[in-house]
């Protein structure tokens, strides 16, 4: 078995491989992550940023696509897929708690520091145990498809944690339209707000009241059907 890191695009089963793509956004994720060295301020709330609008849908889109056929095609598929998506809940509740807005530097330096090493654990995971695994269990053409697939659903997936939805099917199926929009009107608000100070205040009450709105959402009992053994969804 031999990991994603040391395979290159033609033995992952092409650019359209979903080992490819999830690949490649590891490696996007690797580069914010060394950009997060330094102080905290402005600049290391951007990458913050990135680093969530690229985490949240690709984990997302993994549980919504991947995991479940790993739970289908391997026979330890389940505990294989529940601690990663062990891993993805902690992602959910450290991004959760730096979003808070009376944090101390310190406490907040600790949370930013906890979560690169989750980040660098779950790639690893992925990279050398889970996803090398379903490549031996599925052809190079059934991995194009799972990739395709995978993507479709990494476009249209909520952008920000929500810790309490429901991390498997039914529950992160039903959640994923409301809160995507939610989640995607707020990144256009908040985008706005940056480039318009004049326009900040307005607009990052908007984005609070949406906030809230996800928050009553996420605690519906229908988006946390599937929950199981303490894992929940974002």
């Amino acid at each position: 078995m031999t990991s994603l890191a040391a395979q290159d695009v033609d033995q992952l089963g092409g650019r359209w491989s979903v080992l490819t793509r999830q690949k490649r956004e590891h490696v996007r994720l690797d580069e914010l992550l060394h950009r997060l060295d330094g102080p905290a301020g402005d600049q290391q709330r951007e990458v913050l940023t990135e680093i969530n609008r690229l985490v949240f849908p690709h984990a997302f889109a993994e549980e919504a696509v991947l995991w479940p056929v790993i739970r289908r095609v391997l026979p330890d598929g389940d505990a294989l897929t529940r601690q990663v998506e062990e891993e993805h809940q902690q992602v959910n509740e450290l991004v959760a708690s730096l979003e808070k807005e009376d944090l101390d530097p310190d406490t907040r330096s600790r949370i930013v520091a906890r979560l690169v090493v989750v980040l660098r654990e779950d790639v690893r995971d992925e990279e050398d145990v889970l996803l090398p695994r379903l490549q031996e269990a599925l052809e190079p053409a059934e991995l194009r498809r799972l990739g395709i697939a995978w993507e479709a659903v990494r476009r249209i997936s909520p952008t920000r944690p929500h810790p309490v939805v429901s991390r498997r099917p039914p529950g992160n199926a039903l959640a994923a339209l409301p809160l995507t929009v939610i989640d995607r009107t707020r990144d256009r608000l908040d985008q706005v707000a940056r480039r318009l100070p004049a326009a900040r205040s307005p607009l990052t009450s908007v984005s609070r009241s949406l906030a809230r709105v996800a928050g009553v959402l996420e605690h519906s009992p229908a988006f946390r059907a599937g929950e199981h053994a303490g894992t929940s969804r974002a």
